[in-house]
């Protein structure tokens, strides 16, 4: 016990020596390369197979590019951007009651029986008889009450990397953002995959038509850091049993 206990105490002073290093500074931006997102633009794209039949007319607005007034600017390939758009407006309300009882009672008793039971209690100590040998009686009750009341806002636009086109052709997509306002840094992550075709003609993707959908929406610095319970707090809450 005292091993364990020594350990924990290590253990937060390390990570409380680990955060000193931070006070006064606002945090710290995440690098924006060496990530998937960077990775995908920088690497080279896959081979398209759409091949021009003859040379466009240098003067046509229509040139079968993506550069072209009519052509099609959606994401494609390998490192193309698209913007997903985030907009949750649920609502869920459950509620439900239960109530449950039950009451009993027995008693037995031998008031006459051949003279025996006379017999019997003259032999019995002192108020006791065998007109009442048994009596018993129960009850029990229980009652149950629970609701669960939930409701989800988030509006939110961010643009997202195709970082793997998937061997039947889904695109694996990741997007990241982040936005220091002091010594608060917010951070949006969203990561999935979507289907070329539900890409809107103006690049957009709404996050109902992405799967396995990953959406994160928190931050980090002072405000997080005081809203976060201590860490002997977390601890406690953790070991102790009541």
């Amino acid at each position: 016990m005292r091993i364990t206990t020594g350990l924990i105490v290590c253990l937060s002073m390390l990570t409380a020596c680990a955060r000193i290093g931070d006070v006064g500074k606002a945090p710290d931006f995440t690098s924006s390369s060496g990530g998937s997102e960077y990775q995908a633009m920088v690497s080279a794209p896959l081979p398209n197979d759409r091949v021009l039949l003859r040379a466009p007319d240098s003067a046509s607005l229509w040139s079968g590019t993506r550069n072209s007034l009519l052509g099609d600017r959606r994401a494609g390939q390998n490192g193309d951007i698209l913007t997903v758009v985030i907009e949750i407006d649920e609502r869920a309300e459950i509620s439900n009651s239960t109530e449950r009882s039950r009451a009993g009672s027995e008693s037995l008793g031998i008031d006459s029986f051949f003279g025996l039971p006379e017999r019997i209690n003259e032999d019995l100590p002192e108020g006791a008889s065998l007109g009442s040998a048994v009596s018993t009686n129960s009850s029990s009750s229980s009652e149950g009450d629970g609701s669960v009341k939930r409701r989800e806002k988030l509006t939110l636009r961010v643009a997202a990397t195709v970082i793997g086109v998937m061997p039947n052709g889904v695109f694996q997509i990741q997007g990241t953002q982040e936005v220091r306002v002091n010594f608060e840094l917010r951070e949006l992550i969203v990561t999935g995959f979507v289907r070329p075709e539900d890409i809107s003609r103006q690049n957009e993707i709404t996050y109902d038509k992405i799967a396995s959908a990953r959406i994160s929406y928190g931050g980090r610095g002072q405000i997080t850091d005081v809203q976060q319970p201590r860490y002997g707090q977390q601890i406690a809450d953790i070991i102790l049993p009541f």
